[in-house]
């Protein structure tokens, strides 16, 4: 059982990433606080996705003479490396927009508390 635990860390790590980053965005009313959280939840899935693409004795998609063609297993897929890598991009430029998106509001309302806001809109 422990085997288990120890031998599966990324994934809980994912998990707690996962659930700390739905923590933050349910349940936090500063805007920021849950823009960071949709940040953490956003780099638990990049993590998630590059964990389960990963193997243990992978070498790079470089054809080495060494490894016969035919040992598939022996190399890793980069395509889901290069979809995070993708991912992380789009993310960082979510993030900045985001964040512009915040600072326009708090300078227009002077608050960026959920409910405040919500008062000085209606």
């Amino acid at each position: 059982m422990l085997d288990f635990f120890t031998g599966h860390y990324a994934y809980w790590f994912t998990i707690i990433l996962l659930c700390v980053g739905l923590y933050g965005i349910l349940f936090k009313k500063n805007l920021i606080k849950k823009t960071i959280g949709l940040a953490i939840l956003q780099i638990s899935v990049v993590l998630y996705f590059v964990s389960i693409a990963s193997k243990w004795d992978a070498t790079v998609p470089v054809l080495d003479p060494n490894i016969p063609v035919d040992q598939v297993a022996s190399y890793l897929n980069p395509l889901p490396h290069t979809l995070m890598l993708t991912a992380i991009v789009v993310g960082v430029a979510t993030l900045g927009v985001a964040f512009t998106l915040l600072i326009a509001i708090y300078n227009r309302f002077n608050t960026l508390d959920e409910q405040e806001l919500i008062e000085k809109i209606q």
